[in-house]
Parts: structure tokens; sequence; C-alpha cells
């Protein structure tokens, strides 16, 4: 009786210890010994993980840092969010399955924006491995899924303080996955991009079709800029329009 009292209790307290780790965005620490956080671009990919509550503990257990990412970046990255309130659990959790087929957001920007057939991972057709997509920060044309970060082009963070902190969730989640922003680019890039709008990072080529689609999902979620970045991107658009 004792014993089966004590298995419910360490039962008991796996649950709630696994609850309060989820509400914060859990790090991910992969089978292969790398401490992934939200901000990686493979976080939403490792499925097999020892989740741990902060960084700073999955380093202290023998985790390093995925490859492009840096405890300054991620450390000046965190200390803004804190500023403005931003959290990325607010937009959902990952990408979503909305129409239930197995592939994610993630996975069906990839197979539309493929100017090839894709080749997934397994004959269930989820997780795609290969392709042939041309980035529209660079024009470099990238075959491996797994060299690509998919940009939200308005960045979540961004549109934060401009009107999704007052969407409902929903809303916000459905942002995190509209297909109109989501691109297909390096993964050095997206990360170099980070949470900043056109007035303050631009790709290295193809600036003024991104500033034009990146305003055209401001106006068509009523995201509201601020005055100088509306004024910014107007006198933009007016040279390439030249």
């Amino acid at each position: 009786m004792q014993l089966r009292l004590c298995q419910a209790g360490t039962l008991f307290f796996v649950v709630i210890f696994s609850a309060q780790i989820s509400a914060k965005q859990v790090i991910k620490k992969s089978s292969s010994g790398i401490c992934h956080p939200p901000e990686s671009s493979w976080y939403e990919r490792t499925k097999n993980y020892i989740p741990f509550d902060s960084l700073k503990t999955c380093l202290q257990e023998g985790g390093r840092l995925p490859k492009g990412l840096s405890l300054t970046s991620l450390n000046g990255a965190q200390n803004e969010n804190e500023k403005n309130g931003y959290d990325r659990s607010a937009f959902g959790h990952g990408w979503d399955d909305q129409d239930g087929d197995c592939q994610d957001s993630r996975a069906e920007a990839l197979v539309a924006t493929s100017t090839t057939p894709v080749r997934f991972a397994t004959n269930k057709r989820c997780r795609v491995v290969t392709g042939r997509w041309v980035s529209p920060f660079t024009g470099r044309v990238i075959q491996n899924a797994g060299d690509i970060d998919i940009d939200h082009v308005v960045p979540l963070a961004w549109s934060w303080n401009r009107g999704s902190r007052q969407w409902p969730r929903e809303k916000r989640e459905q942002f995190a996955n509209d297909s109109m922003n989501l691109w297909p680019v390096e993964l050095s890039l997206n990360r170099s991009k980070g949470a900043k709008g056109p007035n303050e990072w631009l790709p290295p080529s193809g600036q003024c079709g991104y500033v034009s689609r990146f305003y055209r999902i401001v106006k068509l979620h009523k995201l509201e800029p601020r005055p100088a970045e509306n004024e910014w991107v107007q006198a933009f658009l007016a040279d390439c329009r030249r």
C-alpha cells in the first residue's frame, strides 16, 4: 500500500513538474546533446528530447548550443522580449497541422515554395528532406531542407507591440502559420534578421520585393507600425518605383 502511494505521489510530482516546464517553453536537449531554445531553427523539429526549465541548467548538464547561436545574442533577445511582454507561446507552441494531414505549416511552406517535387523522410509524407528552393533573401538555390529556416516575413515579436498583443489567441496562432507570412530562407540570415523590421534590417538582395511583401502583410492583418516606420517604408518603396 505504501509503495502504491509512493508511486502515485511520484507520478503526481512528474506531471506537475512537466506542466510547470511546458508553461515556460522548455529547453530541448536532443539525443546528440544540443540544447535547443525556442530561437533554434531545430526547436520545432526536435521531437525526442530531455526537457529543461532553463538554458543554463541544460548547459550545466553537459549540453551545448546549436551552431549560430550564442549566449550573448540569446540574452539580448530575451531581455528585449521581457521589456515588451512578448512570449512566443502566445502564438502557439510551434508549427500547426491545421488540416490534420501530418504536414505542419513548415512542411507545407516547403512543399508550396519548392520549384521541384520535394522528397519526404518517410512514406507518410510528413517531414520534407529535400527539394529546390530559391532564397528570396539572396537568390541562392537550396536543396537540403535542413539548411532552411522558415522566416516570418513580419516577425511575431515585431507584431506584438503593433497590434497582435490585443488579438485573441486563435488569431495569433493563425498569423504565426499564415502561408503568406512564411518564406524559406538561409538559417544565418533569418537569425541575423531576428525581430527587426525593414527599417532596421534588409536582406542582401530582393529588398524591394521584401519590403513590399512585409507591408502587404502588415496591412492585411491591420497591424499599426510606428509613424517613423511608416515614413521610412513609404520613402523606400517610392525609390523602388523610380
